[in-house]
């Protein structure tokens, strides 16, 4: 029998692990399992984890590994276990799961510090702030929590109920027990505030985990937790990979936020792998949401989550928005601002108060059209129309990021009128900057704050003082602002008439948090949604029954129409210099599932079929849609047939990536 031999995943998207030889007077065994190691790799070196020992025919001919970077496995065995249900659920090579867990410095072999060897806890001096008392159902949502031996809780609270606190005082009961919380929040500008809240309510330190966090940052704070160290760790989705030796409670806020659903290389989604490890750890796992998404409600009905609600508004004199909808047909619009609208925002801050003016495009103007011939500015590589920028004097294409001038004429006829078509942030905040002299008008968007603490910094120029905000969608989630009373949604219609079977859904959420940023502190809020279509369904279930009503009736045409949550997809994709390429290959894999699935399981397919946009980056985008009625039966069929995808010769030709409960079909 040979001697055995180390078996390395690699961070690279192959899906088998590779032989190599330890180094000269080493032994390979178990002791080598979950450690790191540096490796010859092509004509370079690579890091990756060694996963088996096993024998080889020829170990001879192996390659040796250069260097054992660690004594002892670098992960808890939990953590071992959400890795390996990853690469098996998403279908994704082990190698490339383990690398997008880990912190840069430790997936790239840097060392990890000696205070590893000594599990010691780091006390603070701070005394945590008095909170004010819990409301009947903030208390009777931790007791449910507190009391329990582990399951999975969905707090379905109306903006402003006090979800954060229910978060806070779950985490003060996990502390008293000596384990381990934590909390996810779906983007980086809501971690700041929220560490904030718990750094005031906790006598522990408390550590951050997100890509605005410096590489030894993240390292440190994932160090910490793994080692029993730290206590409490805030992050953004992939924070759900840090171990948790001494888990106690897993928090998920703003549950049904699509950022928490990774979209390129490893496809997973934060949520649900919160959820797997609540189960396998036996702990319960805490979703907030204000519009829970509708794959939890669906869990509600099937008894696998326990619904817990927070049905008023925890300041005492706090009421909902009320809600005004401006059908806008016929109406005279400035930068797509009504006249009424100004008006009602000349109001408020005569009265002192502040407002929301959301808009969810950056840029100035979507399109950039000559009024002459028609001619629209596009995109060089991708199947899109570059945004208007900077007033009107750039060009961005907001898919690949080309950049160009604006012409000083049309390059199809010649004339001098081109004309900037639609509105983005920018244009709406000149707009509103020219309406209401002397007040801030504060634009937040994506390229506002891509410094680092970017969007806490925007909030604070604007302070107590009367003005209004503009922006994205990144202004909708989870921000406390006291002052606002006023918040005006410029056009919902993109919503209404969206492709996407998703977009009911969204759009309701949208709205409720838009509408859950006004009145928050005791002074009346109101809510102005701007329209073409103001007798739309969706709009008038929303008015009529709130969020729930409208959930309620998306849930019942998903199940008629048997889409998720009632059905599992999973969706092939692939990328090559010619349409033809990926269009082979997805065609080869489509037929290598259909022999593999002769029996007939309740499996079905579309396509290959163009992405909704055929190209982007100078790529041919196509895919291949996979449905079943339930999930194993379409878990065994990618178990069966991944495998002898990467094998097609069709394969190594194209980019190609599988995505497993898909949220975004583009």
């Amino acid at each position: 029998m040979p001697p055995p031999v180390l078996q390395v995943a690699l961070p690279r998207p192959l899906p088998q692990a590779f032989d190599y030889a330890p180094p000269a007077g080493q032994a390979a065994g178990p002791d080598w399992l979950g450690c790191r190691v540096r490796v010859p790799f092509g004509r370079s070196t690579l890091v990756g984890v060694v996963v088996g020992c096993a024998p080889a025919a020829s170990p001879a001919a192996l390659k040796v590994v250069l260097e054992r970077l660690d004594a002892r496995p670098l992960l808890h065995p939990e953590a071992w276990d959400l890795l390996g249900f990853v690469a098996r659920y998403y279908h994704a090579p082990f190698g490339e799961v383990w690398a997008t867990a880990l912190p840069g410095p430790l997936r790239e072999g840097g060392p990890v510090p000696a205070a590893r060897q000594a599990r010691r806890r780091t006390p603070t001096d701070r005394s945590p702030i008095p909170t004010p008392p819990l409301h009947p159902e903030q208390q009777a949502a931790v007791a449910a929590v507190a009391g329990s031996s582990g399951g999975g809780f969905l707090l379905e609270g109306v903006t402003g109920s006090g979800k954060t606190e229910v978060y806070l005082e779950a985490i003060r009961h996990t502390l008293e027990r000596g384990r381990q919380a934590l909390l996810l929040v779906p983007e980086i500008g809501l971690v700041a505030p929220t560490l904030a809240r718990l750094q005031a309510g906790l006598a522990v330190e408390i550590h951050a985990a997100h890509s605005g966090c410096s590489d030894g940052q993240r390292a440190r704070a994932f160090l910490a937790m793994a080692e029993g160290r730290a206590r409490v760790l805030v992050g953004t989705r992939s924070a759900v990979f840090t171990p948790l030796p001494e888990a106690g409670l897993i928090v998920v806020d703003e549950e049904h936020d699509p950022s928490y659903k990774q979209q390129e290389g490893v496809r997973y989604h934060a949520r649900d792998l919160a959820l797997w490890r609540g189960q396998r750890l036996g702990v319960p796992v805490l979703l907030g949401s204000a519009t829970p998404s509708l794959e939890s409600l669906r869990q509600v009905l099937a008894g696998r989550l326990q619904r817990l609600s927070l049905p008023r508004r925890a300041h005492p004199e706090a009421r909902p928005p009320g809600v005004r909808v401006l059908d806008v047909r016929k109406r005279r619009l400035e930068a797509g601002l009504s006249p009424e609208l100004l008006q009602a925002l000349a109001e408020a801050l005569a009265r002192g108060e502040q407002a929301l003016v959301f808009r969810n495009r950056r840029g100035y103007a979507p399109v950039l059209l000559c009024h002459d011939c028609g001619w629209s500015a596009p995109c060089r590589r991708c199947d899109a129309h570059l945004t208007v920028h900077a007033g009107g004097r750039r060009l961005i294409c907001h898919h690949c990021g080309f950049r160009a001038p604006v012409p000083p004429a049309c390059p199809d006829c010649g004339s001098l009128a081109l004309q900037p078509q639609g509105q983005g942030t920018e244009r709406v905040e000149a707009a509103l900057a020219a309406a209401l002299p002397g007040h801030p008008v504060i634009r937040v968007d994506r390229d506002t704050t891509a410094v680092k603490d970017g969007l806490a910094k925007r909030l604070a120029e604007l302070g107590t003082a009367p003005g209004v905000l503009v922006g994205t969608q990144m202004l909708a989630k989870g921000h406390d602002l006291p002052g606002l009373t006023l918040a005006a949604v410029v056009s919902l219609d993109e919503g209404l008439y969206s492709v996407d079977f998703r977009a009911g859904e969204r759009l309701g959420q949208l709205l409720v948090q838009v509408a859950g940023r006004a009145g928050r502190a005791g002074r009346p809020g109101e809510l102005w949604l701007q329209t073409h279509h103001p007798d739309h369904p969706w709009l008038a279930l929303l008015l009529e029954g709130g969020y729930p009503a409208l959930a309620a009736a998306l849930l019942a045409e998903r199940e008629a129409a048997a889409l998720p949550p009632f059905a599992h997809w999973a969706l092939l994709r692939a990328e090559a210099k010619e349409v033809g390429e990926a269009d082979a290959f997805l065609a080869a894999a489509r037929d290598h599932l259909r022999a593999l699935d002769s029996g007939g399981r309740g499996l079905d397919w579309a396509g290959p079929v163009p992405a909704p946009m055929p190209r982007r980056a100078g790529r041919a985008r196509s895919q291949l849609l996979l449905r079943a009625g339930e999930r194993r039966v379409l878990q065994a069929a990618l178990a069966a047939a991944v495998p002898g995808w990467y094998a097609l010769p069709e394969a190594r030709r194209v980019h190609w990536s599988l995505d497993v409960d898909p949220i975004d079909l583009s």
